[in-house]
């Protein structure tokens, strides 16, 4: 498959074909066709002390009286400056891709990344010193090489003519030394990149710095290579920073074929205008879903966040993805059903595989109690994700707490975040007990709703107070789901009073006064937290409503509410200290009730807060909730 990107040279705009992998036969030498010369030269390291040597590639038709960009292309750990010649013809495909007309005439410099007087890729190539020396080359390539090659041969000397890329340590390099020296690279590529790759904090300090100064950062590696996740961390980081880069993922392992493939895609971008918005499509594999099963490849989410599913299903007759829209999948004489979605938005999706009609849970992801019953799960990457992320701070505990319920008298299951040091403390906490939604399940704000990162990482930073999270099943009747009536509305109010906060009060170290507990809930969760919450502002000091309000076609469950709430907004209001109501954006099929339910708080002269975060009725715009939420309690 190939993909036409718009370019414009001058004032003459074109169309180049690149294509998403390299043909057959692009590393085989062809007849008739004109070829570029390589050259061995040494050069002057005062950084080493000694001279020191590289091969050049000028290309097919070259000339002194024509001035030429520079690619550095440079090898791995065991190799030196002859590693690319022997392994990977790069000579070959150059010349290939020139006579095809793919290829900006370029010189191409192969040195020895190892700088240390004597280079050899000898003895054990992982000693110190000679791993140091790759860190070390930094010093010698600019102070060094580039002078030596702009002086020697009819170099562009500027940042935009000038590019580095290479494979495995050499490919870490190229990131270390090209993102850490924007002013002398604007073209970086890291092929299979090594462990010594920076941290991406690191590599990119400055993202907007980065999104300015590059003309294209490229980053490839094998599906099977054990060095992938360098790569992934790298790409993870440059896309929550909305850092433009080509993240290239492709059926291999840590070996040439990956590489020769790296220089066949990498060198058709270089030194030319670059269409931003087409480089989410160059890839040939995605990356499987954090949500997937060990070792499961699919499902895989590409650059772009199309998702690739493929299932093997020999004898269905007809397979299906139900992600909220049905996609039909395709058949293969091997019995694997495959389909590429549209582009997916961000944050968790529950989907379903429809297999000749009958839904089940794909069995290469982990399963999710949502939909009523239990379903697959995807995480799509979310740029704004960052606040659950898994970091290196302090973690709490999720603790799943089954107790004995004096309302029901049956036994309930609730799932309880400590946090970080409570086992080692005396102190007692404060408590938001969560509710979920419709659906779903006390598990649900545990698993999908990342409960517990959201609260380490903001407890490290000192955004929020430390506290327990208790995250019970709001489920308190047979009805199951029909649970927006007063009778069922009233039970768990009871289950809440009489059950939980007893269980949570005698179980864990917590106050007990109503300064010190929080109640929050979304969608049902949210219905359940205004029905509980408002008739018992003497115990909440906090009520959190997500994506949820008063439904304004149901008269007869809403207006006993608005009038209990008229004829005590006097104390609703001095009882609480916040009473906060989120909603997804106009996209929230809560949306309109809410806004009904807010105009009535108004006329009642109930205070609130309200808050919009862009993205519908789903998980992204919860999580997002309890950061916000958790951040304005017990201050």
């Amino acid at each position: 498959m190939a993909i036409a990107v718009a370019m414009l040279m001058g004032s003459t705009a074109y169309a180049q074909t690149i294509e998403k992998e390299a043909p057959k036969g692009f590393d085989q030498p062809r007849t008739g066709i004109a070829q570029g010369k390589l050259d061995s030269v040494q050069y002057d390291s005062k950084t080493v002390g000694t001279k020191r040597k590289a091969l050049v590639y000028t290309p097919p038709g070259y000339s002194k009286k024509q001035k030429y960009p520079i690619l550095y292309l440079l090898h791995g750990i065991g190799g030196d400056e002859k590693e690319w010649l022997k392994g990977g013809t790069p000579q070959v495909i150059l010349d290939n891709l020139y006579a095809e007309g793919k290829l900006q005439p370029m010189i191409v410099v192969m040195p020895n990344g190892r700088a240390m007087k004597d280079d050899r890729a000898v003895g054990n190539i992982f000693d110190k010193d000679k791993v140091e020396a790759f860190a070390t080359f930094e010093k010698d390539l600019l102070n060094d090489l580039i002078p030596f090659i702009e002086k020697k041969y009819p170099a562009l000397t500027d940042r935009e003519h000038r590019a580095i890329a290479g494979l495995s340590m050499g490919g870490g390099q190229s990131l270390n030394f090209g993102l850490g020296n924007l002013d002398k690279f604007a073209w970086v590529g890291g092929f299979s990149s090594a462990p010594n790759t920076k941290r991406p904090e690191e590599l990119v300090p400055n993202p907007e710095d980065a999104r300015k100064k590059l003309k294209l950062l490229w980053i490839s590696c094998g599906d099977n290579d054990g060095l992938l996740t360098f790569s992934k961390r790298t790409h993870d980081y440059l896309y929550e920073k909305n850092v433009p880069h080509i993240y290239y993922v492709e059926p291999g392992v840590h070996d040439f074929k990956v590489w020769k493939n790296g220089l066949y895609m990498f060198s058709q971008f270089l030194f030319k205008p670059v269409d931003g918005s087409s480089l989410t499509r160059y890839t040939v594999l995605g990356t499987p879903a954090a949500t997937n099963i060990r070792s499961a490849k699919y499902p895989q989410i590409l650059p772009d966040n199309r998702v690739v599913f493929r299932v093997k299903a020999p004898d269905a007759h007809k397979v299906q993805i139900d992600l909220g829209k049905k996609y039909e999948m395709v058949k293969d004489t091997a019995g694997f059903w495959t389909i590429t979605t549209d582009s997916i938005s961000r944050g968790f999706h529950y989907y379903s595989l429809l297999i000749d009609g009958l839904p089940v849970a794909d069995p290469a992801s982990e399963t999710f109690y949502g939909m009523g019953r239990m379903a697959s799960g995807i995480e799509i990457p979310d740029k704004d994700g960052g606040f659950y992320a898994m970091k290196d701070v302090p973690h709490g505990d999720i603790r799943i707490k089954r107790y004995l319920s004096k309302a029901s008298n049956t036994w309930r299951e609730m799932y309880v975040y400590t946090p970080p040091g409570y086992d080692q403390s005396t102190e007692k906490y404060p408590v938001l007990y969560l509710l979920h939604g419709g659906g779903e399940d006390q598990t649900g704000w545990a698993t999908q709703g990342k409960t517990d990162l959201i609260l380490d990482n903001l407890i490290a930073e000192n955004k929020a107070k430390p506290m327990l999270i208790v995250m019970l099943d709001g489920n308190v009747s047979n009805a199951g789901l029909a649970g927006f009536n007063e009778n069922v509305l009233r039970a768990f109010e009871n289950e809440l009073k009489q059950g939980a906060i007893p269980f949570v009060e005698s179980s864990f170290r917590v106050a007990t006064d109503a300064k010190s507990r929080a109640l929050a809930g979304l969608s049902m969760g949210g219905l359940q937290t205004l029905y509980a919450g408002m008739k018992n502002t003497p115990m909440f000091s906090y009520l959190g409503v997500f994506s949820s309000g008063w439904f304004a076609n149901n008269p007869k469950l809403t207006e006993p509410q608005y009038e209990f709430m008229k004829t005590n907004a006097s104390s609703i209001n001095n009882n609480l200290k916040q009473l906060w109501i989120s909603m997804g954006g106009k996209e929230d099929i809560a949306y309109q009730n809410c806004q009904i339910m807010m105009k009535k708080f108004d006329e009642m002269g109930v205070k609130y807060q309200y808050s919009e975060y862009t993205g519908g009725h789903t998980w992204p715009v919860w999580r997002h909730d309890l950061f916000a939420f958790s951040q304005l309690l017990f201050k």
